[in-house]
């Protein structure tokens, strides 16, 4: 937990000049969490509790984490297709219903991964 302190501070002027004698407290964070709180693990629709999440982050902390998830699959399937294949542009494209050029950006995203990697 991280504690506040600001000197300058003159909402505070009257708080101090009331309790003049008592001990200066420091101002804690408003996004803290409530102390001796009983907090449930009820999971999400990916997993039953947070603790056996295959995720890295939370899908909650990380905007579209769980599309991205299913999305790798899908975009290793497509490089295969392609790869292996030589499946036409336009009959994935139709397959996985999306747009011919999303296929394209698949396939560069998962080469760049291939030759980062």
């Amino acid at each position: 937990m991280v504690a506040l302190h600001n000197d300058d501070d003159d909402k505070e002027a009257p708080l101090l000049a009331r309790n003049a004698g008592a001990p200066r407290l420091a101002l804690v964070r408003c996004d803290t969490l409530p102390e001796d709180a009983v907090y449930r693990d009820t999971g999400c629709d990916l997993a039953p509790s947070c603790l056996n999440c295959p995720l890295p982050r939370c899908k909650y902390d990380v905007p579209r984490s769980a599309r991205r998830l299913g999305n790798c699959a899908r975009d290793r399937e497509i490089a295969v297709l392609r790869r292996k294949y030589d499946a036409p542009i336009a009959a994935i494209a139709v397959t996985f219903a999306i747009s011919r050029r999303q296929v394209f950006r698949i396939l560069r995203e998962e080469r760049e991964r291939k030759d980062g990697a």
